[in-house]
């Protein structure tokens, strides 16, 4: 199977069977007819091959980008203008995406990117609480009834074809930290590296963005 298929057929398998805390609902964009279609077409034309690729793992998938499209930090503006994939959803952008794709835009655009590296998070599914986005470390017990969820989830991913060497995490602080702890245990990589998160950068560091932009390349490529 080409990494396009299995990630695919991933991404239609999920789900999360357990109980949550209260007012806290799973956002699932792979149930949804149009955003699995949008997936089908951005997967088979970036990752259809057997490539390995070097894994950039997020937090999990806001009600904006990924949660909408289903490709992670990809918001509708720019699965079409960026990508070459035109949509209907509403053209709101997302902030994070607007990093993301400033960035791939500097490494050489979304060819040359996704051939390199797949994004995904360390929850596939997002989660939504009082109408705002969640995160998975914001509410401790959500965090403890989704670990196997996540743990299972990024031992199914690494089956595509990963790279074991390094994988790097969007976020410095918790998301950074959560992970490091998981891979101590299971040794999914030889070595984590953090990334400045793209939400940070945007709302708190924008008149920095090239710099971050910079770093992102230099520890991407190893430079």
């Amino acid at each position: 199977m080409s990494f396009a298929e299995q990630i695919l057929q991933f991404q239609q398998s999920l789900g999360i069977k357990v109980t949550l805390p209260a007012g806290v609902e799973v956002m699932n964009p792979y149930q949804d007819d149009i955003a699995l279609s949008l997936c089908k077409q951005f997967y088979y034309k970036f990752y259809n091959d057997r490539n390995t690729r070097t894994l950039i793992l997020g937090i999990n998938p806001g009600r904006f980008g990924g949660g909408i499209t289903g490709v992670p930090f990809t918001d509708p503006v720019k699965l079409e203008v960026n990508c070459g994939i035109p949509n209907s959803l509403k053209k709101k952008v997302e902030l994070s995406a607007d990093f993301i794709y400033k960035m791939i835009g500097a490494f050489g655009g979304p060819e040359k990117f996704y051939e390199k590296f797949y994004i995904s998070a360390l929850s596939p599914l997002g989660f939504v609480k009082d109408g705002k986005n969640l995160n998975y470390y914001d509410i401790k017990e959500l965090q403890q009834a989704v670990e196997p969820f996540m743990i299972r989830s990024l031992q199914l991913q690494l089956e595509f074809g990963a790279n074991r060497d390094v994988c790097f995490c969007l976020g410095e602080g918790k998301n950074f930290n959560y992970l490091n702890t998981i891979n101590k245990r299971y040794s999914f990589f030889k070595n984590v590296i953090p990334l400045s998160h793209p939400r940070f950068i945007m709302q708190y560091r924008r008149k920095s963005i090239d710099v971050f932009v910079k770093d992102y390349l230099r520890k991407l490529t190893g430079e």
